[in-house]
């Protein structure tokens, strides 16, 4: 083979190495974006920011609870195992209801813990009260696509 059919074969290969590090860096920003919207642990939801959480996620759970609230407590590492179980599939949200009255207020959260999940930005269902994580999965099954 020819000096110049090598020097072809190694720009080509140069290229090809280039072509493979862009692809490569472009599939790492997909993955660490995808990482920032669907963490693997529930996200702090405020009447600031919840539109923007539902608009930009859509399927999401989010838990109505207070730090006084005992049921709340209890319900607290099943809300947790699902942000792990469901990270990259389901936004999984928590809103005090004592620092953020108006979301609460609006969505008429009258008892905690209450579970809405919501779907391309509408409330679709509804859990009150400490439930099992089964049933949460069961419901959350019906939305997920």
């Amino acid at each position: 083979m020819g000096e110049k059919h090598k020097s072809f074969i190694s720009e080509g290969d140069e290229e090809l190495e280039r072509i493979k590090e862009k692809k490569l860096k472009q599939l790492i920003a997909r993955i660490r974006q995808k990482e920032t919207e669907m963490p693997n642990k529930p996200v702090h939801v405020t009447d600031s920011n919840f539109n923007e959480i539902i608009t930009k996620n859509s399927l999401a759970l989010i838990d109505f609870w207070a730090s006084w609230c005992g049921p709340c407590l209890a319900l607290a590492p099943i809300i947790d195992e699902l942000a792990e179980e469901y990270a990259g599939k389901v936004f999984v949200g928590k809103l005090n209801v004592d620092e953020n009255p108006r979301t609460a207020k609006l969505f008429q959260v009258f008892s905690i813990p209450t579970l809405v999940v919501m779907k391309n930005g509408r409330e679709v269902d509804r859990i009150v009260g400490v439930v099992p994580k089964k049933y949460i999965e069961t419901t959350l099954r019906k939305y997920m696509e």
